[in-house]
Parts: C-alpha cells; structure tokens; sequence
C-alpha cells in the first residue's frame, strides 16, 4: 500500500447534528477506514467510547505505516468489544480521487434538482469534500445531507 493525500482532520457543518456526540461516524474516520480497507459496522462504532472515537478522528492515516497502525487500532478496538474483527473492503474505487465528477455524484445532483457540478467545481474540492459527496450519494446515507453538503462546499445555494 501506498500514501494516500494527506487530509486534515476537520468535521463538516452538514454533520453537527452528531459530531459533539460522535454517535455516527464523521465523514474523516469513514475516510480513514476506506484509507485502511476495514469495514466498521455503526453497532461496533456504538461501543467505542468518546475518547477512542475521537482518536480515530485525529489519528493521522496517509503513510503506509500509519495505514497499518489505523487498521490495528480498529481491529483492536472492535476485538475488544465484540471479540470479533471487521470485514476488509474489496475491490474499493476511490471514485473521490478522479478529476472527473462520479457518475453516482451527477446521478444525484439530479436526483436533488440540483445545479450541475463541473469538472472544474470538482478539483477544486480537496478530496474530504469530494469523498463526502461521492459516500453521500451512495445509498443507504441520509439524503437531506447531500444537499446540505453542495451548499457547505459553496456548489448549490440551494436544491
């Protein structure tokens, strides 16, 4: 494995509704765990306490050996609350990383009646951003956050 860009730790406003809690996981540590191919169920992020899930949002994940300690780390605390250890991502496109704008990101933009993000609008997000639009527009995520996030990242006023 390889270094991945650097991202800063930082939480988004479309997540405020949750993050002085953390009782979802913010959009930096689901970026660390796809960073690091370990699939963490929200069941086991429930169990961790405050200080491990706000460690796992500062903890830095770009170098191949912080990759491994992140994945360690994880593992080590899922093992010690279900005994058991998350699943590995497979076959993982970081459809994040491509200067074009993902096919599902333009599917609901639609979806939302949406302005049109632009390849230019899209290599200017850092790649946070573009993550979060591209995990935000899979299914199974909250939808009003989709949106809020367009807005936040100064791509849609309103939808």
């Amino acid at each position: 494995m390889t270094s991945v860009p650097a991202v800063e730790t930082r939480f988004f406003a479309f997540e405020s509704d949750f993050v002085d809690s953390l009782r979802c996981i913010p959009m930096i540590v689901r970026y660390k765990l796809d960073t690091c191919c370990v699939k963490l169920q929200l069941s086991d992020w429930a169990k961790f306490n405050y200080q491990e899930k706000d460690q796992l949002a500062e903890l830095p994940c770009h170098s191949t050996e912080e990759i491994d300690a992140y994945a360690a780390l994880v593992n080590g605390l899922v093992w010690k609350y279900t005994s058991t250890v998350p699943s590995l991502l497979k076959n993982l496109d970081p459809a994040w990383v491509h200067t074009h704008v993902p096919a599902e990101v333009r599917e609901k933009v639609q979806e939302w009646n949406c302005p049109v993000i632009s390849t230019s609008q899209w290599v200017q997000l850092d790649v946070l951003e573009r993550f979060a639009l591209v995990k935000l527009s899979r299914s199974g995520h909250e939808g009003r956050n989709f949106p809020r996030a367009l807005a936040e990242f100064g791509l849609a006023t309103a939808c």
